[in-house]
């Protein structure tokens, strides 16, 4: 056993150091504001009020909130029918699958934002081949689906797999048993697939919504700069303005509605899972 605690020391001294510092640094540029002297500084509450009371900064946060919760809607539509598909199929088939799902994360998410650029812009791949048939270029590149779409292509493998995971975990005796009390394909995959799916898709729905909503270089790339969500506000105070302690509170900020966020999604598995266990 004390080996054991051993091993754990450099994973906690790793952790103070990446995480807990970083946090405890920005929740003190947020609460303070620099004095007349370098090395002084003040407790104050400015930085929040600031945020909202601008109606342009609440505008940003109601935006981003939406755009991620748009994507964490598509993501799941499209995912879950894709994962239920391949937890369907069986050895090389089902290991191919999964393969073509994993492949595109082993790329940096930044080249393959990137890559949508080329495909959307106005001589890109899409309307080369729609102009082909007559139509466009169609403004494609620096919209809301641009944005839209790139989120939805980086984030649905998190959905996907999650929702993989659960339903292969599925005891597939309850299946047989509500066939053999009558129900049809439909009715066994509404009382039975669905609500043992649950933890998959909660499990999804918060590793797509974290960091859809808090997505800086996705927008900046496929929005051109014009689409501005809260990350890069965020970005932009740290790395433009230099105003770390502004950029701090609304860190601060986005770091309760995470946490929020994680609370109800916790709650609501907790939930389905005692309903599923009746």
């Amino acid at each position: 056993m004390k080996q054991f605690r051993n091993m754990a020391y450099p994973y906690i001294v790793w952790s103070v150091i990446m995480i807990v510092l970083p946090m405890l640094m920005i929740l003190m540029y947020a609460f303070t504001q620099k004095g007349n002297d370098v090395l002084t500084f003040r407790f104050t509450i400015e930085n929040f009020l600031k945020f909202f009371s601008d109606p342009i900064f609440l505008d940003v946060l109601r935006r981003s909130l939406w755009v991620a919760l748009l994507t964490t809607v598509l993501c799941l539509l499209l995912g879950y029918p894709i994962a239920y598909i391949i937890s369907q199929t069986s050895g090389r088939k089902k290991i191919l699958l999964v393969m073509l799902i994993t492949i595109p994360m082993w790329i940096n998410m930044l080249v393959r934002t990137y890559a949508w650029v080329g495909i959307l812009q106005d001589k890109g791949l899409i309307n080369t081949l729609l102009g082909y048939i007559g139509i466009g270029p169609l403004p494609l590149i620096y919209t809301d689906f641009a944005v839209v779409l790139g989120m939805v292509y980086n984030f649905i493998p998190f959905m996907i797999l999650q929702i993989y995971t659960s339903l292969s975990k599925m005891d597939k005796s309850y299946l047989e048993a509500a066939s053999d009390l009558g129900a049809n394909k439909v009715e066994s995959f509404i009382k039975i697939t669905l609500p043992l799916s649950l933890p998959g898709v909660i499990s999804g729905i918060t590793l797509v919504f974290l960091p859809a909503v808090s997505s800086f270089f996705i927008p900046k790339m496929l929005g051109g700069g014009q689409y501005v969500l809260i990350g890069n506000v965020i970005e932009s105070q740290f790395l433009t303005s230099g105003n770390w302690n502004f950029g701090s509170a609304i860190s601060l900020i986005m770091a309760i509605i995470i946490m929020i966020s994680m609370y109800i999604t916790k709650k609501v598995d907790k939930t389905g899972q005692k309903e599923g266990g009746r």
